[in-house]
């Protein structure tokens, strides 16, 4: 309540580029005190975009077609892959991570792995009925695609960081945050693809 407060009194005296400036300069002082003592980062990460974040802001999420085929080749040449080389692990734990809603909490001390949350988002059991919708149900992703080499690198790739795919998506980028790991990710592959896993039943 109190930096939405020191937000609207300093939006008042931003009418001048004097004013603008004076005025970020404050309100970045604000988000910064308000993380101070947590992650420093996730501070950073909160206080300074990278390329494809600036980019969406400054295009309000919808960058002209040019501009979004870079970036998304961008996301794509970034993407890192399990040093295994196996792209598609095993879905009892792609499972538990895809439930796990714990981690990446500003005020989290270093310990176990960060969970996905999926279900934030998707759909992924028939028998939960308790799920977002901001994505779409990923039911029988796996009866539709396939489990082939071709179905776990799309799959794995669109995971790791949707923004290959769709510029400004609203999904996470997973791998390419440091939020899963490549191998929780082909974990998550698997719980997608494989004919055993509860998406496909």
């Amino acid at each position: 309540m109190k930096l939405r407060a020191l937000l609207v009194v300093l939006a008042a005296g931003c009418a001048t580029p004097a004013g603008e400036a004076e005025y970020r300069a404050r309100a970045e002082a604000a988000v910064k005190s308000a993380f101070a003592g947590g992650d420093p980062v996730i501070l950073a990460r909160v206080l300074k975009q990278d390329d494809a974040q600036r980019l969406c802001s400054e295009h309000r999420d919808s960058p002209p077609a040019a501009i979004a085929g870079s970036m998304m080749a961008a996301q794509r040449a970034a993407i890192a892959y399990p040093a295994s080389g196996r792209l598609m692990g095993d879905w009892r734990q792609g499972k538990r991570i895809a439930e796990d809603t714990g981690g990446m909490r500003f005020g989290d001390k270093p310990g176990p792995p960060n969970g996905g949350n999926c279900y934030a988002c998707h759909q992924l059991a028939r028998a939960e009925i308790v799920h977002g919708t901001l994505g779409p149900s990923l039911l029988g992703y796996g009866k539709a695609h396939g489990a082939g080499e071709a179905a776990q690198r799309e799959a794995y790739e669109r995971i790791y960081s949707p923004q290959a795919f769709t510029a400004c998506s609203a999904m996470p980028r997973f791998g390419h945050n440091g939020v899963l790991t490549p191998d929780q990710v082909a974990h998550l592959v698997a719980l997608l693809l494989d004919p055993a896993s509860e998406v496909n039943r």
